[in-house]
C-alpha cells in the first residue's frame, strides 16, 4: 500500500491504508497540528473505514481540558460521573478490568448507559513498550457481515443476549441486546457482543452473558465460532501504541478489547466519547430503564 497527499481542511496530509482495515494519517509538514485537519473530513473518513490513526502531529494535548476542547469540535461529549476523559492506566488497588492489566474482551462501548457514543476519542499519554503488549484490538464487524454466509447470518439473526456485570466502577448493570442489529447512522448491519470471559485468564470482574436463540447443547460451539470469525484477520486489527497518537474509532460499527500488558508498566490513554448527532439511544436498555 501507498501513501497519498491529500488535503483536508487546507492542510496537507499523508494518507496510508491500514491492513484489514482503517487509515493512518500523517502530517506532511513538521509541527503540524492535529487541529488544522478539517473535522468534518475526518468523521466521514472515520464512518467509511472505522479507525484513524493520527500520528505525528502536535496536539499539545497536555491535559484533559485541551483534549476535552478538540473533543468538542467533534460534537457532543459523553459525560461520565468522572467528567469527559478516562485515563485508561493500572491502577494498584484495580477492581474492575479496566483499570487493570489484564485483557479486556471485545465489547461497544455505552452498552450499559442510555446512550450510545458514535465515536471514541483515543490519546495515547504513554505508550507501553513493544514486548509489552497492551494492544487495542478493532473488528470490523460490517465486513465480517458482509462476507458472511447465509445460513450462518441467517442463525445470527435469531440470536439475543442478555448481559450482567456488577457495577463497581463507572458502569454496569443489566442489557439485552440481539447480536444483529442496524447501524444508526449508515443502516448497514453490525454486530453487537461483549465476549465472555476466557477461562484460566485473570479478570477482574467477571460479566454474565445468557443467550437466547441458540440450544444449550450447542451454545459452546456457537461462541467457539463466533470467536474464531471476529479474530480472523481479515476483519481484525491490534493497534500498537506510540506516544502522541491520536486514534478516533467508530463505535457503532466495530468492537473493540485490549490485550493485556506487563504490569506496572508505562501505558496510559486517554478516552473521550463523541455522541451521534442526533444522539443515539440505547435500545438494549428496554424494558430494564437506564443502568
Amino acid at each position: 500500500m501507498t501513501a497519498s497527499i491529500v488535503t483536508l481542511g487546507g492542510e496537507r496530509c499523508r494518507i496510508l491504508p491500514q491492513a484489514p482495515f482503517g487509515l493512518l494519517i500523517e502530517p506532511a509538514r513538521n509541527g503540524q497540528p492535529v487541529q488544522s485537519l478539517a473535522i468534518e473530513a475526518l468523521r466521514e473518513l472515520a464512518r467509511r473505514h472505522g479507525v484513524l490513526i493520527l500520528r505525528g502531529f502536535e496536539s499539545g494535548f497536555t491535559d484533559a481540558e485541551r483534549l476535552t476542547r478538540y473533543g468538542e469540535e467533534w460534537g457532543e461529549i459523553m459525560m461520565w460521573p468522572f467528567g469527559a476523559v478516562l485515563d485508561v492506566k493500572e491502577h494498584e488497588n484495580a477492581t474492575d478490568h479496566i483499570f487493570d492489566s489484564s485483557y479486556v474482551p471485545l465489547h461497544w462501548d455505552g452498552m450499559y448507559k442510555p446512550t450510545l457514543p458514535e465515536f471514541q476519542l483515543f490519546h495515547c499519554v504513554h505508550a507501553p513498550a513493544a514486548d509489552e503488549g497492551g494492544r487495542t484490538t478493532f473488528i470490523n464487524t460490517r465486513q465480517l457481515l458482509t462476507e458472511l454466509d447465509g445460513e450462518r447470518l441467517a442463525r445470527w439473526e435469531r440470536v439475543h443476549i442478555t448481559y450482567r456485570i456488577k457495577q463497581v466502577v463507572h458502569y454496569g448493570g443489566q442489557v439485552r441486546s440481539p447480536l444483529l442489529v442496524p447501524h444508526p447512522v449508515s443502516g448497514e448491519t453490525v454486530l453487537r457482543y461483549n465476549e465472555p470471559p476466557r477461562e484460566g485468564v485473570r479478570f477482574l470482574n467477571q460479566h454474565a452473558l445468557e443467550i437466547e436463540g441458540v440450544a444449550p447443547a450447542e451454545q459452546a460451539a456457537f461462541l467457539q465460532d463466533l470467536h474464531e470469525r471476529l479474530y480472523d484477520p481479515r476483519y481484525f486489527y491490534a493497534h500498537q501504541w506510540q506516544g502522541g497518537d491520536v486514534v478516533i474509532a467508530d463505535n457503532l460499527g466495530l468492537l473493540h478489547g485490549r490485550e493485556g500488558f506487563t504490569a506496572r508498566s508505562a501505558r496510559h490513554i486517554q478516552r473521550v466519547h463523541i455522541q451521534a448527532s442526533p444522539v443515539c439511544l440505547n435500545p438494549a436498555l428496554a424494558p430494564q430503564g437506564a443502568a
